[in-house]
């Protein structure tokens, strides 16, 4: 029977579970979305550019939107229970909260163990692909459009303007070159033109179509023009410099036992760098330990008071994990500056939280009739009966309007 209820409990948890993860996710993810969007398009790169970026984003997000997934997928399971009377008769036959928590701690050991290995170095080491895929939009080796209908500079030595661009940049029209060597000054004009490669990496052909050249060298009296049908100009691409090495300065970028070496192994390292690493390693931490307080939250949160079926604690719920998740960043970001302890700010919420998630919990499975929220739910029944009573209700003015509108009837016909 046991077994049957775990079941129950299995698959009542994993869908709200699931479409909460990937409702968070898919907002966070539209909500950076048009900002890339801007970004990559200013730089003038690319628009696939867009999807590389967000996908090295995604466990970032993921890493946020687990908690809160396992928070409300357990929470909404067992509201559900309640409502529909289903946890009292549970209760009546024997199974005591502490029972049917055995299937919600299955799905936040294993969703802790997976945010753990994100945070160590799937998100450290996306994010740093993330800043690599900036710098090469930055620095054009992505590939990045030219800009049509302005003066495009690449590099220090070639100016190009361009009047219309199809197939995706492979047919150029209403071309301007101007390209400055030592050996040499071009300025061209074209009516086609497109961009070839070669053997050399650090090499493009310019090639050139119906259009007319002036070409100046130190070894010439006067400029020579001349016109041509197909004319190859050999442009030498701009040197970039490497991206750096992952880590160097930035402290998120760093596998857990590397972040580990550099707070309590790393002597030489300079005491800003170890207080931030004490501080992003610590933040870590609680931030996916915090995790298995979740299903007990939930719980607290999940039953309404008898004859009701407010929603007051999917809000508290989730209040209450931003809240947390927001005094954790404050901690980090006071631990890495000096100003407090890193270890000192982040475990005095972490405990903080553990004590009054306890309470709740103590509460609702061991006072008769407890509600960890009842003072709260109280407060809104009456906040909601006072605004019942300042707001018109739609459904008495429909009856003074039609009583009045009888009298007027009965009035006239009198």
């Amino acid at each position: 029977m046991m077994a049957l209820i775990d079941r129950y409990l299995g698959r009542a948890i994993f869908v709200p579970l699931v479409g909460t993860l990937l409702l968070a996710a898919m907002l966070l993810v539209l909500d950076k979305m048009l900002r890339l969007f801007d970004f990559v398009i200013s730089a003038g790169g690319p628009v696939s550019v867009v999807w590389q970026l967000l996908a090295n984003m995604l466990p970032e997000y993921f890493a946020l939107g687990i908690p809160i997934g396992l928070l409300l997928g357990i929470l909404l399971a067992f509201r559900s229970l309640a409502l529909s009377s289903e946890l009292d008769a549970l209760r009546g036959i024997g199974v005591g909260y502490g029972r049917m928590l055995r299937v919600p701690y299955m799905y936040a050991l294993a969703l802790m163990a997976l945010n753990l290995f994100i945070v160590s170095y799937v998100e450290p080491y996306t994010r740093y692909n993330y800043e690599g895929l900036q710098f090469d939009l930055r620095s054009g080796t992505l590939g990045a459009s030219i800009k049509v209908g302005e003066f495009n500079r690449l590099g220090d030595n070639l100016t190009l303007r361009i009047d219309k661009s199809e197939d995706e940049g492979s047919d150029l029209s209403g071309i301007f070159v101007s390209l400055k060597t030592d050996e040499m000054d071009v300025a061209a004009t074209a009516e086609r033109g497109e961009f070839l490669a070669t053997d050399d990496p650090d090499t493009i052909i310019f090639r050139l179509k119906n259009g007319r050249l002036i070409q100046d060298e130190p070894g010439f009296a006067t400029p020579r023009t001349l016109a041509f049908d197909s004319y190859d100009l050999p442009v030498s691409l701009p040197q970039v410099g490497s991206f750096r090495e992952r880590g160097l300065d930035q402290i998120r970028e760093l596998y857990l036992p590397e972040l580990t070496r550099l707070a309590y192994f790393t002597p030489e390292a300079s005491l800003d760098n170890r207080l931030a690493a004490r501080a992003n390693l610590h933040f870590r931490l609680v931030e996916v330990i915090m995790m298995l307080m979740l299903p007990l939250l939930a719980v607290a949160l999940a039953v309404p008071p008898k004859r009701s079926s407010s929603s007051l604690g999917i809000f508290v719920a989730i209040v209450t994990v931003v809240t947390y998740h927001k005094i954790n960043q404050y901690a980090q970001g006071a631990g890495a500056q000096g100003r407090l302890n890193p270890e000192l700010a982040l475990y005095t919420p972490f405990f903080a939280f553990i004590i009054m998630i306890g309470w709740m919990y103590h509460v609702i499975a061991h006072r008769p009739g407890g509600q960890p929220i009842g003072a709260l739910e109280a407060a809104f029944a009456s906040i909601a009966k006072a605004v019942k009573k300042v707001l018109p209700n739609p459904r008495a003015r429909a009856l003074a309007r039609r009583e009045a509108e009888r009298n007027a009837g009965e009035a006239a016909s009198s």
